[in-house]
């Protein structure tokens, strides 16, 4: 089988994997490959034009789930689906992905969820180096959008 016609498998899984989880309440696929899933969005994204979010997070974690609701209503689901592609990266019981985290220059150790923000091709445009979401459950809706208008893809 070609790359191509193994990214687009893979995309075809992951969507089918991520429909399964949102039925279940679960954010975060925790036998996933991250890095299948990273090479699957970059193909999306630079088909598309938009910028890539990493999500390190847990499904045990009420922030993580507090950041996901946020990214997927009102104005800032807007933002989310016009300008970048979504990849919920699990880090299970702070045993697996770590060395994607690290790769992409996010320290776990800040707290979760955490992310970085990859351009269309992959590369590295920021990562949260300080936990800045960490207490999502108790931010203000504006910050979420304040950091996504940010780092939308110039166009």
């Amino acid at each position: 089988m070609n790359a191509k016609k193994m990214i687009l498998l893979g995309l075809i899984v992951g969507v089918a994997v991520s429909l399964a989880q949102a039925a279940s309440g679960e954010i975060f696929n925790d036998h996933a490959n991250a890095r299948q899933q990273i090479a699957a969005a970059i193909t999306e994204a630079s088909r598309s034009h938009k910028n890539i979010v990493l999500d390190f997070g847990a499904n045990w974690c009420p922030d993580c789930h507090a950041l996901d609701a946020q990214m997927r209503r009102g104005e800032l689901g807007s933002i989310i689906k016009r300008s970048f592609v979504v990849v919920p990266i699990s880090v299970g019981r702070w045993n697996i992905n770590l060395d994607v985290a690290r790769e992409y220059g996010v320290p776990l150790s800040r707290g979760i969820p955490a992310l970085a923000i990859l351009d269309s091709h992959g590369k590295l445009l920021y990562s949260m180096k300080q936990g800045q979401f960490a207490d999502a459950r108790s931010m203000n809706p504006s910050g979420f959008v304040a950091f996504f208008k940010k780092w939308e893809p110039k166009r």
